[in-house]
């Protein structure tokens, strides 16, 4: 099929007529055109990136279908999964059609040495098949349960009168006055459809005539109103709700005088939403740049349409070829229920329900700022370590809402990736503007998919009297700092949070992250010079405890690696222990195969993508690697190297990924205190190792499996145990009984 694709700038092209054949990945090159890495790896030494996000994905679906998760958290989990492959189809395969169509080159090419056209044609494979247990899930265990606690989503034939007649009343008064049919005809191009718009196509015909006519019409589901409409109590105790597609279906005739609808399905379309902007593309600043590439993401190439199983043949037809699409067969998905599974997650907000979920767990606020007037004081005391959302993101709240108000602080600088909605620290940096003081904020306004409410908040910022900096062009701002300068009677004085997440609290309850306050002036020295150079020109800096992306932290971590093979080649102690997202950077992988070789252990916690081989004979026997998928979002980057039992022990923000090596700004920064450094090792990497209830292994063969206990070994939930020490911590109870010793 003749097709057009857009670049990531959204710029127009064309296929050719003959598809570039499927060219391989190859590996990182040097100027001289030899690998990167200094040898020549064997591609099937590396699993595909893309392949092991669906293969990530997979076990959030296996949550959903858990049974011994509770019922509303296995429909969050099956949300999960829906949204995760909408953000998969909007940028990974996006960008793979524009290789294909448009002779693009990958920004890395992939190691396992799969090209484009082999890529999508797995993906696609694998995810049709997604898909359908998706659907599975839902309908054959999750919708039945819900019945059973009285949580219904009614089919339309199922309806009684009284409620029939209801809706007719609510399609009258709430839903009619919003809805725009578009006709499809000569005089009618075929209408542009929104990014993950619910659509329905419909096929109607003329009343009266002996030859009628049959147009197509398309008629966008309103956003503006519930997904799930929820239907009168009946007084049985049930929750019923009707989803909004099929209160507009039946009662469509009243929007075509003179015509009666002949066919009609529910469809969506997922575009290309990916924004990259290279250095030559900027014209004039960086933030009206973003904000035009942001009006022309709406018009960003197809790549899957999602269409309701019954669509016969003209409809799919209709859509599929229309010219503002144009896909290929690969990437229609026809879907057996409600397309759009994320609106389901509504039901998980239901007042009640509490043995459908887990247990609530209150973040615990930190001993050291507990009934503490003065946070400055309890920094400079000792570094104190957080565990968020074990410990509450409220600590990080108050350093910088302390420093907002403190009469002796003079400046606050802060990176912001994230920003949330109603954000206290964003309001804190307001006040402190506001109070006289220096306060500098770096918004990343490349931050995938967060663009729009980032330059919000920035210009909010701005109207507050801060100076807002917009990232830097090519280079994404990813590392999470936060410097306070402060007066004090010995002179001036410099608090440092340095953290793995984002500063935002509406994540910090959901992500598990670690966050580190210190006063110590080589943390300080550093973290000026990283404003510094965020914010000007400035270059020359000694680091003397940060490690910075983009021109050092490749180098130091492979460095580091190299340490430890080395130290096991003279028979010292080595150990290496990593907890990532993402393992991807093939120079890495090559560090660790040689360090396994040299005998070293390693453990690594994965939770996405690992394109590692563990447990291969002479090359990776010594490499375990296990993912852990709970409650909360695995999110921490932790490096532990035991350099010959005088251990280093690393906090970052960035996965080892070649995006976050060479085209970020990230920081890795010690854990320096010994008390700070044992509880990560023993108490955090040490029981996430032990995990045999949430953890999967990672096979050579690129699958994964559960971890079970052996007979006589207790059930080791690590977010479980986390949540007892923090309230051990804190002084307060533990809420459940698992223990074990720390290590493998």
């Amino acid at each position: 099929m003749e097709r057009s694709k857009q670049t990531t700038n959204h710029a127009p092209r064309t296929k050719s007529p003959n598809p570039p054949p499927d060219r391989s990945g190859g590996r990182p090159k040097t100027e001289n055109g030899d690998n990167a890495c200094g040898s020549t790896a064997d591609p099937g030494l590396f699993i595909n990136r893309e392949l092991s996000w669906l293969d990530f994905n997979d076990r959030v679906l296996e949550e959903a279908g858990d049974r011994s998760n509770p019922l509303l958290d296995r429909l969050r989990f099956l949300a999960i999964s829906a949204s995760n492959l909408d953000e998969f189809f909007e940028v990974r395969v996006a960008g793979l059609q524009a290789q294909l169509f448009e002779d693009l080159e990958p920004q890395d090419a992939p190691p396992d040495g799969m090209g484009p056209l082999a890529q999508l044609q797995e993906i696609g494979r694998r995810t049709h098949d997604f898909v359908r247990r998706q659907y599975e899930v839902w309908h054959q265990q999750i919708r039945p349960e819900l019945v059973k606690h009285g949580i219904v989503v009614c089919d339309p034939d199922s309806l009684t009168d009284k409620q029939n007649a209801f809706l007719d009343e609510y399609f009258d008064s709430q839903v009619y006055p919003v809805l725009t049919p578009l006709a499809i005809d000569p005089a009618h191009p075929f209408p542009h459809l929104h990014n993950k718009s619910l659509n329905i196509i419909l096929r109607i015909e003329t009343l009266g005539s002996e030859t009628p006519r049959q147009p197509y019409a398309v008629l966008r589901v309103p956003a503006v109103l519930s997904r799930l409409v929820p239907l009168p109590d009946d007084g049985d105790g049930q929750y019923r709700f009707v989803l909004l597609e099929d209160v507009i279906g039946p009662r469509l005739d009243s929007l075509f005088g003179g015509f009666r609808v002949a066919g009609r399905v529910a469809f969506r379309v997922t575009r290309n939403s990916d924004l990259t902007i290279q250095e030559s593309e900027v014209k004039g600043s960086l933030l009206s740049t973003i904000q035009e590439t942001l009006r022309q993401r709406k018009w960003g190439a197809a790549v899957r349409l999602e269409i309701g199983e019954s669509a016969d043949e003209g409809f799919v037809t209709q859509l599929q070829t229309a010219q503002s699409l144009n896909l290929d067969d690969r990437d229609v998905f026809r879907v057996p229920g409600p397309i759009d599974l994320t609106a389901l997650v509504a039901l998980c907000k239901l007042d009640g329900f509490r043995d459908l979920k887990e247990p609530p767990f209150e973040p615990q606020r930190i001993a050291q700022f507990a009934n503490r007037s003065n946070v400055f004081t309890a920094i400079r005391e000792q570094d104190i370590l957080v565990h968020h959302p074990y410990e509450s993101f409220s600590s990080v709240v108050q350093f910088i809402e302390q420093a907002a108000e403190d009469s002796q602080v003079l400046a606050i600088k802060q990176t912001l990736y994230r920003t949330a909605d109603d954000n206290p620290i964003i309001a804190a940096l307001a006040r402190a503007a506001e109070n006289g003081k220096e306060v500098t904020a770096l918004v990343e306004i490349q931050a995938r998919l967060d663009e729009e409410n980032n330059i919000v908040k920035a210009r909010a910022l701005q109207k507050a009297g801060v100076h807002v900096v917009f990232g830097m062009v090519g280079l994404k701002t990813h590392c999470k700092a936060a410097l306070v300068v402060r007066r004090e009677h010995d002179g001036i004085r410099r608090y440092v949070h340095l953290a793995t997440g984002n500063y935002n609290p509406t994540t910090a309850k959901i992500y598990t992250d670690l966050g580190l306050f210190t006063c110590k002036p080589e943390f300080g020295e550093d973290a000026s010079a990283l404003f510094n150079l965020l914010t000007g020109y400035s270059q020359g800096h000694t680091w003397k405890r940060l490690i910075t992306a983009p021109k050092f932290l490749a180098d130091r971590i492979i460095a580091l690696i190299d340490r430890e093979r080395r130290n096991a080649e003279e028979g010292k102690p080595a150990r290496i222990i990593a907890k990532m997202n993402s393992l991807v950077d093939p120079c890495a992988i090559e560090a660790l195969y040689a360090a396994s070789q040299a005998g070293v252990r390693i453990d690594l916690i994965v939770r996405g993508i690992c394109c590692l081989r563990p447990g291969i004979k002479g090359i990776s026997e010594n490499i375990r690697v296990i993912s852990i998928l709970d409650k909360f979002l695995e999110h921490a980057r932790i490096s532990y190297f035991q350099n010959n039992d005088e251990p280093e022990v690393f906090l970052s923000s960035a996965d080892w990924m070649p995006r976050n090596f060479r085209r970020r700004v990230e920081i890795m920064f010690p854990i320096e205190d010994p008390r700070l450094q044992n509880r990560i090792v023993n108490g955090i990497l040490g029981v996430a190792l032990m995990d045999n209830v949430k953890a999967r292994e990672l096979g050579p063969d690129g699958t994964y499996h559960r971890v079970t206990p052996a007979a006589d070994e207790p059930f080791i939930r690590s977010q479980v145990e986390f949540q007892n020490m923090a309230k051990e911590l804190a002084g307060d109870d533990v809420i459940l009984g698992t223990s074990g010793v720390p290590g493998r």
